[in-house]
């Protein structure tokens, strides 16, 4: 069974980083954009990140700009930006594509036939809930606020199985 251990990506200052690392944690994955309507939703993710990292919770942060070239800054430019306006302190990915022929194969599972999801990321700051075994348990489209993910995220930090 494929699940978030299965893969890695580079970070944001260019190291691969294994996502087995996550293993045990509740995890959601988000597509992200400086330039987008919804750019706001950096400060409801840090707060969700602030309030349960403890309890085993990360948020993950995988900048594109295949959605009206929303994210044209660099590697550096989008971390200072999310640090300095957002106070983000939750991993920060390179920036690649989530769609199409160049998308990771991360993305090509969280969007894939088997995910349970299985149609492209429509636009910026989708997102997708981990459970703590690294399998794909549900997605939420943009406009879906991160608090309002709580519940979900609360439940599987409860669950152990």
């Amino acid at each position: 069974m494929t699940t978030l251990a299965s893969f890695a990506a580079n970070l944001a200052d260019g190291r691969l980083q294994p996502l087995d690392q996550y293993l045990g944690q509740v995890v959601l994955i988000v597509n992200t954009a400086s330039e987008c309507g919804y750019t706001r939703q950096y400060a409801g993710l840090q707060q969700l990140q602030a309030e349960l990292a403890g309890q085993g919770f990360t948020v993950l942060a995988f900048p594109c700009n295949q959605f009206g070239g929303q994210e044209p800054g660099s590697a550096d430019d989008i971390v200072t930006f999310c640090q300095t306006r957002f106070g983000v302190d939750f991993p920060l990915f390179a920036k690649g594509d989530v769609n199409g022929p160049g998308a990771s194969l991360l993305w090509q599972w969280l969007t894939g036939v088997e995910s349970g999801h299985p149609h492209p990321v429509k636009w910026n700051f989708t997102k997708f809930l981990i459970d703590r075994k690294g399998r794909l348990v549900k997605r939420y489209e943009p406009a879906a606020e991160p608090h309002e993910l709580l519940p979900d995220i609360q439940a599987l930090l409860g669950s152990r199985g």
